[in-house]
């Protein structure tokens, strides 16, 4: 089995890590704070000390970061990715980024004599830690049947949806899908809430109609349990829904119910709530 780095060990790409070395992976990781990899170096991985060093000593080289700027600074800045040979090499790269982007780095990698996906995932941390994320991927068939096996070890789903910045495409398409069940779970909630229901009731109903959503039976239970620790940050959504609706823009589609979410999920994290879960949306009507 090939030699794995990965680059951004934070809420699911520790867990991701994980699910590799449970497959029995080497795996090689890096991340700004050292720390948060102590329990995968004393699980088995392999510490190196740059993103340079990641590609040096690896033939699959994920990337899993916050936003575009992070991800462009991985591969593009002194003893990032581009600073070593990457030639026959695959990058793949988790973030949920700009289809721009994404076409950037796999034209930059294919010059230099290797390959490059762009595969945002789907599923938070529950997924990420049973290893059922759903994985979108842009780049090359050939590329992308070389990784399926090491997909398969964290992801349930897994689909080549075309070239270059077609993965991201997708992760868009999933977030405006997303962005209107977590509103209308919420909105569910306060009315249950208001009109004197059983809320745990309401759930478990809903769930087992036409209602039923990821976001409901996911995220509303955790609600419930005043449990707001982030499986997916607000900051991360937020970021999300803007690419959404700066990629809609350049296509002259208008998305309403997109864009009231993203003001939605602003003015949460203006709040101060930007580094809860998604879910913390409620507490735009809840104390």
């Amino acid at each position: 089995m090939k030699k794995i780095g990965f680059i951004g060990i934070g809420v699911m790409g520790h867990s991701i890590v994980m699910n590799m070395m449970k497959n029995n992976l080497t795996v090689s990781v890096y991340n700004r704070t050292k720390s948060k990899t102590d329990d995968l170096v004393k699980e088995g991985a392999v510490w190196r000390d740059t993103p340079k060093d990641i590609v040096e000593n690896s033939e699959i080289i994920f990337t899993m970061v916050g936003f575009p700027s992070d991800v462009e600074d991985i591969y593009f800045k002194k003893d990032g990715i581009f600073d070593a040979d990457v030639t026959n090499k695959i990058l793949v790269d988790l973030t949920t980024s700009t289809p721009s982007l994404a076409e950037k780095i796999g034209a930059e990698a294919a010059e230099r004599g290797g390959s490059a996906l762009d595969a945002p995932v789907s599923g938070g941390d529950l997924g990420a830690k049973n290893g059922t994320l759903t994985i979108m991927v842009g780049g090359s068939e050939d590329a992308y049947n070389e990784v399926v096996p090491v997909f398969k070890t964290f992801g349930k789903t897994v689909n080549l949806q075309g070239s270059s910045g077609k993965g991201q495409h997708t992760k868009m398409a999933n977030q405006i899908m997303i962005a209107g069940t977590m509103t209308g779970m919420s909105e569910m909630l306060v009315y249950a809430g208001k009109s004197g229901l059983n809320l745990d009731k309401v759930i478990e109903t809903l769930g087992g109609g036409s209602a039923s959503n990821w976001s409901m039976n996911n995220y509303a239970p955790r609600i419930l349990k005043a449990d707001y620790s982030p499986g997916f940050f607000v900051k991360h959504f937020i970021k999300d829904l803007r690419i959404a609706l700066d990629e809609a823009e350049k296509m002259n589609l208008k998305l309403p119910a997109t864009k009231l979410a993203e003001e939605l999920y602003t003015c949460l994290a203006d709040k101060g709530f930007e580094d809860d879960g998604t879910q913390a949306l409620i507490k735009l009507w809840w104390d």
